[in-house]
């Protein structure tokens, strides 16, 4: 144990002590060239990185670009989708009507809200809660909600995959909306401003090989289709040649 303790020093080397400190009769090692060595090494360090420029490491910022929300049109003065057919809630003293009204709502009665908004403008009649109109609505709603969220937060995978999800159902209902009421299909399409696309012909992912193998298939096709083109000229060739009339020399009499 007293061996161990001979020597001790910091992380840095800077504080270093020793049994020769308390005992000077012994002769000191060359281990002290070391210690020096080393706070002389740190010393020339610290100065070689404080001498070197500051890098730019930082990017920067950059501003996003303001994505219209879908609540911009609700007024905080309108009441809750719950109280709005309730003829008390007109009544009531200001502070209570502030609880009912949009101004301390949270953000799912708002969407709640929007939602019946888009599904009076496409219902069939008013007690219509489940025609295809109607759950086209919804998932529209819901749709734009995510996209507000994802304009702020893109890196939410969990919240990108619902909306790809929501958008692929209501991509199917608007397909069969289209297929069966096409006059329902253009009213529902103008009054929520929803852009109808076709889908791709292919749905083949494009890859260099696959492209190359797509070449050289036109390519032999081409060909295939100028050699039968010549083939026909050939046949159409013969077949013209065979039906040319012949000229018949008959020997003609002579009259006696």
């Amino acid at each position: 144990m007293f061996l161990k303790n001979v020597f001790r020093s910091t992380v840095l080397g800077l504080r270093t002590w020793s049994v020769f400190s308390v005992f000077p009769a012994f002769k000191q090692p060359q281990c002290s060239f070391y210690a020096n060595w080393t706070v002389t090494g740190i010393c020339k360090r610290d100065e070689i990185l404080l001498n070197q420029p500051v890098r730019q490491y930082a990017r920067p910022s950059r501003k996003k670009q303001e994505f219209p929300s879908q609540l911009q049109d609700l007024h905080p003065s309108m009441l809750k989708h719950e109280y709005a057919s309730v003829p008390l809630a007109q009544s009531v003293d200001d502070v209570v009507k502030k609880l009912l009204t949009l101004e301390l709502a949270n953000h799912s009665e708002k969407l709640r809200l929007k939602e019946e908004q888009l599904i009076a403008k496409v219902q069939r009649d008013e007690n219509d809660r489940s025609s295809t109109e109607v759950k086209v609505a919804i998932l529209t709603a819901r749709i734009r909600n995510f996209q507000e969220h994802l304009h702020k937060h893109p890196k939410d995978k969990a919240n990108k995959r619902w909306m790809l999800m929501a958008i692929d159902r209501r991509k199917k209902k608007l397909k069969v909306l289209r297929r069966t009421r096409y006059d329902s299909f253009e009213k529902v399409c103008q009054e929520l401003g929803i852009t109808y696309t076709f889908p791709p012909e292919y749905y083949r992912r494009v890859t260099r090989r696959w492209l190359a193998k797509k070449a050289f298939c036109n390519k032999v096709f081409q060909e295939v289709q100028k050699q039968k083109a010549e083939q026909r000229e050939k046949q159409r060739a013969a077949e013209a040649k065979g039906k040319e009339p012949t000229s018949s020399t008959e020997p003609q009499g002579t009259v006696a």
